[in-house]
């Protein structure tokens, strides 16, 4: 990013393989339209370029990238007048575990819950819901989430607590309500 800043605009181009990924899981996760996620990625790298004299090579790339992608979110929320914002069941994420070879009974086990903890993701606010995206879905660490959201450390510390406690409230109650 020091290169672009510096006026290497091509360089932006290796700067996008590196992230697109990335921003599209978390805009997927946290608006379920995977056209829309496409154009927040795109408009998070011209807003990049455009924002480039801005980058402060001694902070953490990354933490200034999703702050940008924050606010291109909330900027296409609001023109969207109030759209209840969700997440995807994410299937396929790098740090799910997966069995070498499960069985029919453990594979139906495992959708099933995917699709509990997609609902009881859904079902939390939204700014539980980013907080628990950013952490555990984009494992970003504390200090870049601290800059992302422009608050402290300790802050984030405790609202992923009390985002994971909500989510666990949430899904066990989704649990119950399938065994009766």
């Amino acid at each position: 990013m020091a290169q672009v800043s510096a006026g290497e605009v091509p360089k932006l181009a290796v700067l996008f393989e590196r992230h697109h990924r990335a921003l599209f899981r978390y805009f997927v996760s946290l608006n379920r339209d995977r056209e829309l996620s496409e154009d927040l990625v795109q408009d998070v790298f011209f807003r990049i370029l455009r924002y480039r004299a801005s980058y402060d090579p001694a902070k953490a790339f990354t933490a200034w990238m999703y702050g940008i992608a924050r606010r291109a979110s909330l900027d296409r929320a609001r023109a969207r007048r109030g759209e209840v914002i969700g997440i995807e069941a994410i299937t396929g994420c790098p740090s799910e575990p997966v069995s070498e070879s499960p069985g029919p009974e453990e594979r139906a086990a495992r959708i099933q819950n995917l699709g509990l903890l997609a609902r009881a993701l859904d079902l939390l606010p939204a700014d539980k819901r980013e907080i628990l995206v950013l952490s555990r879905f984009q494992e970003l660490k504390y200090e870049e989430i601290a800059e992302v959201l422009k608050c402290e450390v300790g802050a984030v510390k405790v609202r992923v607590y009390r985002a994971v406690r909500a989510l666990e409230q949430i899904y066990f109650s989704l649990e119950k309500v399938k065994a009766s």
